[in-house]
């Protein structure tokens, strides 16, 4: 993710800035990817603290267009976790924005949004012909945790989550290319095998004994679709782990040159081993304060294949360009 300029004077603003270090309220506009000071700003923003641009006074901003259902407010917290969801969900649509996914010109479907609140039954996430369900409760950063260990889950963040499922619905709408299928297939396998049937041998069974050298996690073995989410989500965190490294103003021998955008490479095994070993390189980092690895994940070579293949997908562009 970018660091942006401040409009009305020195300093910088972070993506989730809803004003300046001296108090001007500023909103993002994802069309000239910059803050501006001036109205009109997104429905939610005293909601949920949406700090995009709306394209009119008493409108909402883009993302928050697309969220067709929206949490019950009477279930507790269900509000605070719906704005942290809505936050994870603006920058997975910013991130695919620059590769021209869901922007003014694309001419393709938009995914909709169906943000739940658990009540006395869990929510079930996941996609179905464009419409994308989040449980909102996700946010909570010690339920999270329960079920990232009850699932012996290496990484689980609502950014996560938002890049997995919209990536459910970017193979959807890739899928309706007569090129894309057959490509699919041959690299992933074939989808149309029993998805119901694949998801309760692998919850029984477990992934087999040589995942780690075919896939990115357990999850991913479990059906060519989930191996597709699995890896675009992935193939989003390390190009926006670069990104953001470059745009901190870091430097390191891995980068490919001064400036250099990852968003805008083209070669895909560049960008995957650039960003794999700045990843690498924070894990470090991490470690001297005894937190989490950034991205606890080894990449094979079958997985860098994949990777490469949703890579070259997927900065075509909406339009197939």
């Amino acid at each position: 993710m970018r660091v942006f300029s401040n409009p009305v004077g020195p300093g910088s603003l972070w993506f989730d800035n809803l004003a300046t270090a001296d108090g001007v309220p500023v909103a993002y506009d994802p069309q000239a990817r910059a803050f501006l000071t001036m109205p009109p700003f997104c429905k939610n923003r005293a909601v949920i603290g949406c700090n995009w641009i709306a394209p009119e006074e008493g409108a909402f901003c883009r993302s928050c267009a697309m969220t067709a259902l929206a949490p019950d407010p009477s279930i507790p917290n269900a509000m605070p976790n719906w704005a942290k969801t809505e936050a994870a969900k603006r920058w997975a649509l910013d991130n695919l924005g620059r590769w021209n996914w869901f922007r003014p010109e694309d001419p393709g479907t938009r995914p909709v949004f169906h943000m739940l609140a658990e009540g006395p039954t869990p929510v079930q996430m996941g996609h179905a012909y464009g419409v994308v369900t989040i449980s909102v409760e996700e946010a909570d950063p010690v339920l999270r945790l329960t079920r990232r260990e009850a699932l012996e889950e290496p990484y689980r963040t609502m950014i996560g989550h938002m890049r997995h499922e919209i990536a459910h619905m970017l193979w959807w709408r890739l899928s309706l290319r007569e090129d894309f299928l057959d490509a699919f297939r041959r690299m992933f396998g074939d989808e149309r095998a029993d998805y119901g049937a694949a998801l309760q041998q692998h919850y029984v069974n477990g992934p087999p004994e040589d995942w780690k050298q075919r896939y990115l996690t357990t999850y991913a073995s479990a059906h060519p679709h989930e191996d597709w989410a699995e890896t675009a989500a992935h193939l989003l965190h390390l190009t926006d782990i670069a990104d953001s490294f470059v745009a901190a103003g870091l430097s390191s021998p891995e980068l490919p040159y001064s400036g250099w955008d990852p968003y805008s490479e083209s070669d895909s095994a560049l960008l995957i081993q650039s960003a794999a070993t700045l990843a690498m390189r924070v894990n470090n980092v991490n470690r001297s304060m005894e937190l989490a690895d950034l991205y606890p994940f080894v990449l094979s070579e079958p997985a860098r294949e994949k990777l490469a293949f949703i890579h070259d997908w997927l900065r075509r562009g909406a339009q197939g360009r």
